[in-house]
């Protein structure tokens, strides 16, 4: 009686330490750039999406909640994919990734809305 609680104590301990490196193991580190990508979507329709008018959802769009939630569960393509359809949806244009990188600032322009000349660079 005593051996066959010991083995199936031991038998019940191995498959559960099992059982929890594999769910260890699922487990992946998110990825920075798609956070990243998903809060931008997000922050983007909060900012565009909403509007005094008596037919705007803005952050009470249930697209939009459920893609938080994937986003702060960690599901970002889930999150990523559903924000942009609804962009789509709402006829916005989707912003593109940024890429970290500073961009080429632009010529500021003259008090009549003319570009500033640029001097070529003489040789």
């Amino acid at each position: 009686m005593y051996t066959a609680f010991l083995r199936s104590a031991c038998v019940f301990t191995i498959a559960l330490s099992a059982g929890v490196a594999n769910y260890a193991s699922a487990q992946t580190t998110p990825d920075p750039d798609l956070k990243a990508r998903c809060s931008q979507l997000t922050s983007y329709y909060d900012r565009y999406g909403a509007s005094r008018s008596e037919n705007s959802d803005g952050a009470r769009n249930s697209t939009r909640i459920a893609a938080g939630i994937d986003c702060d569960d960690g599901h970002y393509e889930k999150g990523i994919a559903a924000m942009e359809a609804l962009l789509k949806q709402k006829n916005f244009d989707v912003p593109p990734p940024t890429t970290g990188l500073a961009q080429q600032p632009v010529a500021p322009l003259r008090p009549r809305g003319e570009l500033r000349r640029t001097v070529p660079a003489t040789q």
